[in-house]
């Protein structure tokens, strides 16, 4: 028994927080009518922002929400839309867990879809079928025909009890800045200077950044912005004890991501700044894991799983 129902039609690079929160809201309305789950058919290239907002902006989740979408247009032969639409709503009428996931293809070959979880997930390849693969963390399941079969049992578990409550607010003027060797301070200066509430560094390593921007980070959080730091390796997690550069960043204030990916980060701190500018209360939202996004302790068996 399925109902479809068309909230808009855009590419995905043209997504924008005003319109996660928009597609929150009718999913949490779907949820509050009694449905045993959701789909949110999604174009790939920001599909993985938008599963984190989501999973944000629906707190005590009641049944699954799953993003689906396709590498390959349905016109053509090697399309892969199908079986991912199939195995989406097999997902979301029948998984026991109550987590937002994005669900498709786990290989080039039509053989199985991975679940995955929502603040986990990033498309690691422009073209590719099964471009989409869990960051730290295991996926949930994979699906293999009519048959769910679950991976990782660290889930909440489904329960249509459970009282939804919709948190949907985003601030949008929070940058995510990737570091380099020679970038300026002025970029941080610019973004302080056109009233961005936040900042997201996607640092190297461990947390680091160049020296030659530390005065900028600090007027920055001197200015109660706060300074969230990310890798840009992805993989592992922020240690910023190990280095000077890292004690030094922690000592002036910036906040370590620990296992979060940048993109991630940056939309938890667009939900968190939505709810408080008091930068005490961001560094403690920033730090406790709200919706699977932080893993207490590394994954090791997730590395290029």
């Amino acid at each position: 028994n399925i109902e479809a129902e068309v909230l808009f039609s855009i590419f995905s690079e043209n997504m924008t927080p005003e319109l996660w929160s928009r597609i929150a809201e009718e999913v949490a309305k779907k949820i509050w009518e009694g449905f045993d789950g959701v789909v949110v058919p999604h174009g790939t290239d920001t599909m993985s922002y938008t599963a984190a907002a989501l999973a944000f902006a629906l707190r005590n989740l009641p049944v699954p929400v799953v993003l689906v979408g396709s590498q390959r247009s349905s016109d053509r032969p090697s399309s892969d839309a199908a079986m991912n639409l199939y195995s989406a709503v097999l997902v979301a009428g029948k998984a026991p867990f109550a987590e937002v996931t994005v669900v498709m293809h786990g290989e080039t070959a039509d053989t199985y879809c991975l679940v995955h979880r929502g603040t986990k997930v990033r498309k690691m390849h422009t073209s590719r079928r099964d471009a989409f693969r869990s960051i730290n963390d295991k996926p949930l399941a994979k699906v293999v025909g009519d048959r769910l079969v679950i991976i990782n049992n660290n889930f909440t578990p489904r329960d249509k009890s459970r009282e939804l409550a919709l948190e949907n607010k985003f601030d949008g003027k929070v940058a995510l800045v990737k570091t380099y060797p020679g970038m300026s301070g002025d970029i941080i200066d610019f973004l302080v200077d056109k009233g961005y509430h936040g900042i997201v560094l996607e640092g190297t390593g461990l947390g680091h950044a160049p020296v030659y921007i530390f005065e900028s980070l600090k007027r920055a959080i001197e200015e109660e912005i706060p300074v969230v730091m990310t890798s840009q390796c992805l993989w592992g997690r922020i240690n910023m004890n190990v280095y000077s550069t890292g004690r030094d960043l922690l000592a002036m204030g910036v906040i370590p991501g620990e296992d979060m990916l940048p993109e991630v980060a940056l939309v938890k701190l667009m939900w968190v700044l939505a709810k408080t500018r008091n930068m005490d209360e961001v560094r403690k939202l920033m730090l406790t894991n709200i919706a699977g996004e932080i893993n207490p302790r590394t994954v090791f068996s997730a590395y290029l799983s």
